[in-house]
């Protein structure tokens, strides 16, 4: 099969990229941010829940959640999110095992650092269609490569399980809209990993004031909350939430057993 280097995989096509994306009508309800069935903004299809920064800022500055870059509802403005599941393909779990049982575990480990840049590059590459082409709220941007690494241009693109949105679970809503496993392959694990792992996935918001942020740490007050709103237990809640809740969870029932 001969060494892994970025020409031959390349050049003989060793991976095969997919992608779904979809786009919904939008409005933010306070922290969380409902998605419409049409333009009459009556029926809810679903509905991502944000969590709110909640550690005291300098300069007066803001407390945000993801919904502030949407549009209220009550505002009557119309207003969209997009979402997206990208993969760089099944093919990375076995030629990395192939090179394993040719006892060429560099080229095996290289495979698969390769196959997870593969997957970011074609999220970002997926990202500028979108600004221009897909959505279309930037048709005439023409960034530079180095201003393109420096995410110099309007929206982003935050992920289940990264600081601004940090419970993974979200990522159920997210495939089920976009009906990720049936149109693509890829699917969640019952810890809400991806498979195949060279897999990125998030939502698209185009507000000009859009910005990735920490939701740092949370109390026991919006742990509560956001249990509510998402119809869940507060103990799965502090599960998912664990790295950033800021108190001692109290012991259930089971638990004290």
């Amino acid at each position: 099969m001969g060494p892994a280097d970025g020409s031959r995989i390349v050049g003989e096509r060793w991976f095969r990229p997919k992608a779904v994306i979809g786009f919904w009508r939008a409005g933010a309800v306070q922290d969380d941010i409902r998605l419409f069935a049409d333009e009459t903004r009556r029926d809810v299809l679903a509905t991502f829940f944000t969590l709110r920064q909640q550690l005291s800022k300098r300069d007066g500055r803001p407390r945000v959640a993801l919904s502030d870059f949407v549009a209220p509802v009550e505002s009557g403005k119309a207003d969209y999110l997009g979402a997206f599941v990208v993969t760089a393909g099944f093919e990375e779990r076995a030629i990395a095992e192939r090179f394993a049982r040719a006892n060429d575990d560099y080229s095996s480990i290289l495979v698969k650092a390769l196959a997870d840049r593969i997957a970011e590059a074609f999220a970002e590459a997926m990202h500028q269609r979108v600004r221009r082409e897909l959505w279309g709220y930037a048709p005439e941007e023409t960034l530079t490569p180095d201003e393109l690494i420096r995410e110099a241009y309007r929206g982003i693109r935050p992920a289940p399980g990264y600081p601004a949105q940090p419970d993974h679970t979200e990522k159920a809503t997210l495939f089920r809209l976009l009906d990720a496993e049936r149109r693509i392959g890829v699917r969640l694990t019952e810890n809400y990993a991806m498979w195949p792992a060279s897999s990125v996935s998030g939502i698209y918001l185009a507000h000009p004031d859009a910005y990735y942020f920490g939701v740092a740490k949370v109390e026991r007050d919006q742990v509560e909350d956001y249990a509510v709103r998402k119809g869940m237990a507060v103990a799965e809640v502090e599960r998912w939430l664990g790295p950033i809740v800021n108190y001692v969870p109290t012991p259930n029932a089971e638990a004290a057993e």
